[in-house]
């Protein structure tokens, strides 16, 4: 029988792209899920911010794992959960707390308080996340080059290490869609890259070779502003 992990997997060979709507909570999951989409994505800002805390690991571990696993429960999709730099955990831990979720995926970043991580030592933590899950994981390896000053050739260095240490998917977050094609060739194999509302759209990534699109907290923005917006017509 195949496992949620390796119908998620496959996913991110062949067939369509692969569109991840990122939810924070049961509800947006399951309309996600309603909608048609193949799989369902969590963001960490949005979970964050639902549970009282701002992006950026502040909030406690036992929260996020909670909240997460409240969303794998509420869908029969896949879920892929974003688990920022994944809180301290030794990997061990790590992965048993991404599987009792009953997630098929994690995002795992490279920066902590805004400070890229060195690619060795991030490199070596993917690996050893790898080992301990097996195939039973899915790792997007994020690359916060971009967000964080630096250029390409960092961007495709920390890439193809990253996938040497058994990431299945790398995600150079915020690359600017002119160079976008450059870091996907570059560092080869499947490739995350980042949608928003008001651009860059699905298309726009796609086209220069992305095979797997995610939207971060920009769902959860953009109706998090409608609300704003909607509440002075009802005083």
């Amino acid at each position: 029988m195949t496992s949620g992990a390796e119908q998620f997997r496959a996913l991110h060979h062949g067939g369509p792209p692969l569109i991840l709507p990122n939810a924070w909570d049961p509800v947006s999951a399951r309309i996600m899920a309603e909608a048609g989409f193949a799989a369902v994505a969590t963001s960490s800002g949005a979970v964050a911010r639902v549970l009282g805390y701002d992006d950026g690991q502040l909030t406690p571990p036992a929260e996020m794992f909670a909240a997460v696993a409240q969303i794998a429960r509420a869908i029969d999709v896949p879920v892929t959960a974003d688990l920022e730099a994944g809180y301290g955990l030794a990997p061990k831990e790590f992965v048993e707390r991404v599987l009792d979720a009953g997630v098929v995926g994690c995002n795992l970043e490279d920066s902590v308080d805004r400070v890229l991580t060195d690619p060795a030592r991030q490199a070596d933590y993917l690996a050893e996340v790898r080992a301990a899950a097996g195939a039973d994981l899915v790792i997007n390896a994020r690359v916060d080059v971009f967000i964080r000053g630096g250029g390409v050739a960092d961007a495709i260095a920390r890439g193809r290490a990253y996938r040497r240490a058994g990431a299945d998917c790398v995600y150079p977050i915020m690359a600017p869609t002119d160079v976008l094609a450059e870091v996907v060739e570059g560092i080869g194999g499947p490739i995350n890259a980042h949608a928003a509302i008001g651009g860059p759209t699905s298309g726009e990534v796609i086209a220069a070779g992305a095979h797997r699109i995610s939207y971060g907290t920009s769902i959860h923005t953009h109706l998090m502003n409608n609300l704003r917006d909607l509440l002075p017509s009802l005083a």
